[in-house]
């Protein structure tokens, strides 16, 4: 049986929310899975941090921001984060500068100059 125009519509206008429910639950389920991720980085590196610097532990949160502010917003702070993100950013140079440094070109290259270049 043929079905007229105004079933077509019908059909495809079901059809149009059906697809847009299913936008909807994996646009939920993207933002969820994000949720997770990001508890689990957080607890992961909040445990590396308690780990590395057990006297942390008992400081109350006042405190705990406190000591954060005052060891991570540094200039020296600062370069090392700028670097570990240089290295990320381009880790073919960083690789190609490693290996030349345990092979100790680096160190030879610069003896004359005083420099000693570290990577």
């Amino acid at each position: 049986m043929a079905k007229t125009k105004q079933e077509k519509i019908s059909d495809l206008q079901e059809q149009i929310a059906q697809l847009e429910n299913q936008r909807k639950r994996l646009i939920q389920q993207e933002k969820e899975q994000e949720r997770k991720d990001r508890t689990k980085r957080l607890c992961k590196r909040a445990g590396l941090l308690e780990s590395l610097l057990p006297d942390t532990i008992p400081l109350t949160d006042e405190q705990f921001k406190i000591f954060l502010e005052k060891t991570m917003l540094t200039d020296f702070t600062r370069r090392i984060l700028t670097e570990i993100q240089s290295e990320h950013i381009n880790p073919i140079l960083s690789k190609s500068s490693e290996t030349a440094q345990s092979r100790g070109e680096d160190e030879d290259a610069d003896e004359g100059n005083g420099t000693r270049v570290m990577g």
